[in-house]
């Protein structure tokens, strides 16, 4: 090949490869955000800034939080709400989170277990995974005997702890698929 015909392969590769790369740009650049939000077991996008919070009712569901049928998840409040498809709260309650948080945004959850033995050497039931942070698997969980974790800050734990009561109804309503949305 002629070092002419080499010069024209070689513009017209380029060419082609910045064709490529501001095609690729217009496409990121007009997409939905709601596309960089929806997540299985991966990372999520972070969120810009905490959901907004009803200071009347600090146990009302957070705006922004979704719609339809979800687990919601506040890293903030360590607060959990169950929504009902219609948008209305069936439940809402406190727990305690281990040392490892989820970034904002939406899982689904992955897997379940009746009983093991948490991270902190408690028998715990009811354990409802949705993600993963640093090989840190992150679930929600009751331990048998009703106590809290006391975090260890060494340790990488990624069990958020609920009680028996609020696990039993966790259990029944986050099953295989159910979409857990993380907020701020």
């Amino acid at each position: 090949m002629s070092s002419t015909s080499a010069g024209i392969v070689t513009g017209l590769t380029t060419a082609a490869l910045i064709t490529v790369g501001v095609l690729a740009y217009q496409a990121s650049a007009g997409a939905p955000v709601a596309l960089g939000t929806s997540h299985g077991s991966g990372e999520p996008a972070a969120a810009a800034s905490k959901a907004p919070r009803d200071t009347v009712h600090p146990t009302a569901l957070p705006a922004g939080s979704g719609k339809g049928e979800r687990v919601v998840y506040s890293v903030d409040d360590d607060r959990v709400w169950l929504v009902r498809k219609d948008n209305g709260v069936q439940r809402t309650f406190k727990v305690t989170a281990g040392t490892v948080d989820p970034l904002p945004g939406s899982y689904s959850v992955t897997s379940r277990s009746n009983s093991v033995t948490g991270t902190d050497g408690i028998p715990i039931e009811h354990v409802v995974r949705f993600t993963s942070v640093d090989s840190v698997t992150i679930g929600f969980s009751a331990a048998v005997d009703g106590s809290a974790p006391e975090n260890d800050p060494t340790a990488k734990t990624g069990g958020i702890r609920e009680s028996r009561e609020d696990g039993n109804a966790m259990w029944d309503f986050a099953t295989i698929g159910q979409r857990v949305v993380v907020i701020r």
